[in-house]
């Protein structure tokens, strides 16, 4: 397991929240998952983004974006991601 935390099962970098033309859901999170070769297994797990003042953002990966290939999830946040996590590391953990 990356990190060697218990329960830990994949790393990942939010891209960036999920847009359409006219709105953009600021609670909704794209992540890049990097070492994981089956994203679609990923879908329920709990993820745990860290911005660069410590604060701790919990939330869940409710599906894959697109067919998979790209490794792209979307998950939603009850406290919104800040625009300054674009670009930071995601923890994703099995739920129990």
């Amino acid at each position: 397991m990356p990190g060697g935390s218990p329960g830990q099962v994949a790393l990942g970098i939010v891209l960036g929240y999920r847009r359409g033309s006219n709105t953009q859901y600021v609670n909704q999170v794209y992540i890049k998952v990097l070492n994981h070769p089956n994203v679609h297994s990923l879908v329920g797990c709990r993820v745990r983004v860290v911005d660069g003042y410590g604060n701790a953002y919990l939330g869940r990966v409710v599906r894959v974006h697109g067919s998979g290939r790209s490794g792209v999830v979307i998950a939603t946040f009850n406290r919104n991601v800040p625009g300054q996590a674009i670009g930071r590391e995601v923890l994703f953990y099995r739920t129990a």
